[in-house]
């Protein structure tokens, strides 16, 4: 038997047969099944909004003995995640051409405007409280969340001394760069799915060395939040080729500016510093052209 995708087939091939609470956990392990291998057959059942039971009966109707048997061929699953082309695939037998522009910004717009519905006013508040007395800041992010990570860095290094963005070439090196963190310091993990082992260890590693850690991600559920002291959720769900990370970055924004607003006089100085050094060595171009 090919159980590569084993999980799927069963799922699309008994889809028209099962009950509308069968049919929504269909539809969210699809979906989020990086999410939802973390989850136990109760869990799972109210994040989708259904009794433990339809999920233990769901699993049997798919024709596995049990709860764990069917969380074995979820993380098979997983192991063999669908690749950026079955992505594709997916979003564009969905979407006609002259409707993508249209498609895409309306979701992006959807996970602004349900990232502000859910997120913690609280928990942002301690992000900021959290940095604002940090030793050191780390700053970690991995593949398409690199660049979110190196733009918080940027900005963090305008207002803080002590910024060290993790450079990820391999495990080692990544925990050679972190080998002094501890109590006072603070790591800013961000990962969205598909979820970085990376990232995941680096934030493991901080919280064992008593730093606190700070999560960028997509739910409560993310694995990043197994290790973290405060958790910051936003929306990037788009089935398609590439991640929406608007939201994720537009929560950046809003630390950078609180943060701001509490360092005014520290970015003022830098900032005239760096006018200075920029002029100095003709860093942008100030011609009449401009």
């Amino acid at each position: 038997m090919n159980s590569t995708n084993d999980l799927s087939n069963r799922i699309n091939r008994m889809y028209k047969g099962m009950s509308k609470g069968q049919k929504l956990l269909a539809a969210y392990i699809t979906d989020n099944y990086d999410k939802a291998v973390f989850l136990t057959a109760a869990k799972l059942g109210a994040v989708v909004g259904v009794s433990e039971s339809t999920v233990v009966r769901f699993a049997a109707n798919l024709g596995y003995k049990g709860y764990p048997e069917f969380q074995k061929a979820l993380e098979e699953l997983v192991r063999n995640k669908l690749n950026s082309i079955q992505r594709m695939e997916v979003t564009y037998g969905r979407i006609s051409q002259p409707k993508i522009l249209e498609t895409v910004l309306q979701s992006d717009a959807e996970n602004l405007k349900g990232t502000l519905e859910h997120i913690d006013q609280a928990a942002f508040e301690l992000a900021v409280d959290t940095i604002l007395n940090a030793r050191n800041i780390y700053v970690v992010g991995i593949r398409s969340c690199a660049s979110l990570a190196s733009f918080l860095a940027y900005y963090l290094n305008l207002m803080f001394g002590q910024v060290h963005l993790l450079h990820t070439n391999s495990s080692s090196e990544l925990f050679e760069q972190m080998v002094r963190i501890g109590s006072g310091d603070v790591l800013i993990g961000i990962s969205f799915p598909r979820y970085s082992m990376q990232t995941l260890k680096a934030v493991e590693f901080a919280s064992n060395r008593n730093a606190k850690v700070i999560t960028l991600t997509d739910s409560e559920h993310s694995p990043m939040n197994l290790y973290s002291s405060c958790k910051l959720i936003a929306g990037s769900d788009m089935a398609s080729i590439v991640d929406s990370l608007v939201a994720p970055l537009s929560v950046i924004n809003a630390l950078i500016v609180a943060l701001c607003m509490k360092k005014q006089k520290e970015v003022a100085g830098t900032l005239e510093m760096l006018e200075k050094i920029w002029d100095e060595y003709q860093v942008y171009d100030n011609s009449e052209y401009h």
